[in-house]
């Protein structure tokens, strides 16, 4: 299964475009505002990563493959959820293309899904349990913007 068909059978709801140089390496998942991309390289996984640490952004992570019932249940979800939380970076990994990588996570079942910060796991959640990964999500989101420093009034 080739990126297109893999992206198009985890986000049914999306379509998605390679960067304009020509590489594939990463493939950003756009639909009304919110976007997922879509990591198919280690280096990708470290260029997005360097990217969140410089923007000062949580990753969230989603382990998943193109077979799995759970992982395609939740995937428009998780776009909606990207929509809503634009302050956060979300990424998905097919376990099943990045298979040495997706190991060295310890994948036990798809989806899983990462909260870093820095690079650093702050939390995880195995599953496709919607109201728990909103959950999550809402409470990562909250705790960053109230860890961003605030104006001062003038």
């Amino acid at each position: 299964m080739g990126i297109s068909d893999t992206v198009r059978s985890l986000f049914p709801c999306i379509k998605s475009h390679s960067t304009s140089d020509g590489d594939d390496s990463t493939h950003n998942v756009e639909f009304a505002g919110g976007n997922v991309s879509l990591i198919t390289t280690k280096e990708s996984w470290d260029q997005k990563l360097a990217e969140a640490k410089k923007e000062g952004k949580i990753v969230i992570a989603n382990f998943s493959a193109s077979w799995c019932g759970p992982c395609r249940m939740i995937s428009p979800f998780y776009c909606e959820l990207s929509e809503k939380y634009l302050s956060l970076m979300f990424l998905t990994v097919d376990v099943d293309e990045l298979t040495e990588f997706s190991s060295s996570w310890d994948i036990k079942a798809t989806p899983t899904f990462f909260f870093l910060k820095d690079g650093e796991q702050i939390d995880k959640l195995v599953g496709a349990n919607k109201p728990e990964l909103q959950k999550k999500i809402a409470t990562v989101a909250d705790r960053h913007v109230a860890c961003e420093p605030q104006p001062q009034p003038q």
